[in-house]
């Protein structure tokens, strides 16, 4: 059996095993199952040919999970911090295998398909996952509102934001090698961690690839709570999509605002109403432009601290600098006092040009502290990052 060093979670070398596949399995009361999965567990392994280790995350066990997994051959990880992410982030600290596989401890996954990940591992893969969806739902397996709604919905979302090409994003099967677990840098700490594993796998450029499965009913009592690990997913997401989050309500905010000031500017002799209406306008271009910075400020700490690439803004950064955002600000906040001071100072009774002016100036000002607060992230003009290989 081949052997390699190994790398943790935190990036650090461990020494050299000979285990080639650990196979992770959180639970959380699944005294019924557990014995049959830990030993078809062994049974994948053997059916591989392959060098491994069953681990069993004890994520708070109340029955005797744990004693039975011990003595179906098992080594057993305690995790007191509940959750199905902690249970894995500690299940693949522990891990000593060149490969780690991740499976669900209630018997729905077949750890007969451990031959075909670790086929695809060795043939080049770095993060396989499990399909669902193109294998076998049988019946009783899956809620009918998860197959037919809540998966797919979600899966479409992070193909179209970051990865592409997963039919089954929260497959509960799923396995990478050791070595890209430190540039993944996984952090979640529910269910979502699913979720964050696609996603990063994704930005990091991983190769990925899938392998049809079966799906079976469970043994014993879910433990989903299906609204709130929904929500947990969605939000995982948003926080890891700034353009979606921030940039594109940002812009259509501030473009309704400014448009619809300007507008109402332009046409004499509304009603009094019409004021009202140009300080709501006002208020959604400050909130707009608010958001489309918060965009640039995300996407520039995702880049310059967590390793992520976006070319549009590498590419911009060789040609603004801190002066030229402060000069722009500047422009825009004199054209603002400009029309403020045409408007105000000149006896113009109807005050709506006038609101236009203090929204250019208090745009003006949130730009000068965004240049500011980009220049403190390391974008002055001597602080450009240098070329490197992203995702490594």
């Amino acid at each position: 059996m081949s052997s390699s060093e190994a790398t943790g979670t935190t990036g650090e070398a461990a020494p050299q095993s000979p285990i080639e596949v650990s196979v992770i399995l959180p639970c959380l009361d699944e005294e019924a199952a557990i014995e049959q999965v830990v030993r078809a567990a062994w049974a994948g392994l053997a059916a591989a040919d392959v060098t491994g280790e069953v681990l069993v995350v004890d994520n708070g066990c109340a029955d005797r999970s744990a004693e039975l997994a011990r003595a179906a051959g098992a080594s057993v990880i305690d995790e007191p911090r509940r959750g199905y992410g902690s249970a894995c982030l500690a299940g693949l600290t522990a891990a000593r295998g060149r490969y780690a596989l991740i499976a669900d401890a209630d018997g729905t996954y077949p750890l007969d398909a451990i031959p075909l990940f670790v086929e695809k591992l060795r043939d080049g893969a770095e993060f396989v996952i499990g399909s669902r969806f193109k294998g076998t739902i049988h019946r009783g397996a899956m809620p009918w509102a998860n197959r037919y709604l809540g998966n797919p919905i979600l899966t479409t979302i992070v193909n179209l934001l970051f990865v592409g090409g997963v039919s089954d994003v929260h497959c509960g099967l799923r396995a990478c090698r050791r070595e890209v677990l430190p540039a993944l840098n996984l952090s979640a700490t529910g269910m979502e961690l699913a979720t964050e594993m696609v996603i990063k796998a994704g930005k990091r450029g991983l190769k990925v690839e899938e392998i049809p499965i079966d799906y079976h009913p469970r043994i014993g009592e879910s433990k989903l709570a299906r609204v709130g690990d929904a929500w947990r997913h969605v939000r995982l997401m948003l926080v890891h999509s700034p353009t979606f989050l921030f940039s594109i309500p940002g812009g259509l905010t501030t473009l309704t605002g400014l448009v619809g000031l300007m507008v109402l500017a332009c046409l004499p002799g509304l009603p009094e109403p019409w004021t009202g209406v140009s300080v709501a306008f006002a208020m959604l271009a400050v909130v707009g432009v608010g958001l489309l910075q918060l965009g640039v400020l995300a996407r520039t700490y995702a880049v310059v601290y967590l390793g992520e690439t976006d070319v549009l803004l590498e590419r911009g950064w060789r040609h603004i600098r801190l002066e030229h955002g402060l000069a722009a600000s500047t422009i825009v906040g004199l054209i603002g006092f400009v029309i403020t001071a045409t408007s105000f100072f000149d006896r113009v009774e109807d005050p709506r040009l006038g609101i236009l002016g203090l929204c250019l100036m208090t745009i003006s000002s949130q730009g000068v502290f965004a240049a500011f607060f980009l220049s403190i992230l390391g974008l002055s003009e001597h602080a450009i990052l240098p070329p490197r290989k992203r995702g490594a």
